[in-house]
């Protein structure tokens, strides 16, 4: 059987990042979420700190910008472009890519559901939960104040749309985008990875 990818796309408090994990580990496959930075370093000879710089975010300037959706282009190293935002995202796709043509894996973001869109065993997912949970959930691992967080929430999920809007063309809350949308506050994590899996099931990739 080939390969299949799960990409899971969360809205920050959701538990996005807790449900990749243990569905990874439960299917027993890779994880992979800020590796894929490192890798993308090591592929192209750029400085990891960036990629992780510019990481499911964009600078200010272009947020005015024209959209750059990913066409799979690769700069040369003596491009004036070769450490471009557009450029760094590419290498990144080029990892999912080439990971996806290797292995089994769970990604985490990084725009992956429209990177591996042409693959044919990819589960796209989309994990989101009301303001109140994201917010509870977000507090347990921080120590910002309430409404700190609220803000760090609105700011950290507005620059993963506007990441997602520029290198896809597309909405970053639309539905449309995956293949499964799953609310964390009425499924759990665990009710998140059963979902996930049991549509894996129908598709027959599991």
């Amino acid at each position: 059987m080939s390969h299949t990818v799960i990409t899971i796309a969360r809205q920050y408090g959701s538990g996005g990042k807790t449900v990749g994990k243990m569905l990874a580990k439960d299917l027993g496959i890779s994880y992979y979420n800020r590796e894929i930075l490192r890798m993308a370093s090591d592929a192209s000879g750029i400085n990891e700190q960036l990629f992780a710089a510019v990481d499911e975010k964009l600078k200010s300037r272009l947020r005015r910008a024209a959209q750059k959706v990913y066409n799979g282009e690769l700069l040369p190293p003596d491009s004036d472009n070769f450490v471009s935002t557009d450029n760094l995202f590419n290498y990144q796709a080029k990892i999912l890519k080439q990971l996806a043509e290797e292995e089994s894996y769970v990604v985490i973001g990084r725009c992956a559901d429209f990177v591996l869109k042409e693959y044919p065993h990819v589960v796209s997912v989309f994990v989101h939960a009301p303001q109140d949970f994201c917010l509870e959930q977000a507090l347990k691992i921080s120590s910002r104040s309430r409404e700190d967080m609220k803000r760090f929430i609105a700011k950290t999920d507005k620059n993963r749309g506007d990441y997602y809007k520029y290198h896809t063309g597309q909405n970053w809350y639309d539905a449309r985008n995956y293949d499964l949308c799953l609310d964390s506050s009425k499924l759990g994590f665990d009710g998140c990875v059963e979902a996930i899996k049991g549509y894996m099931k129908v598709r027959g990739l599991l």
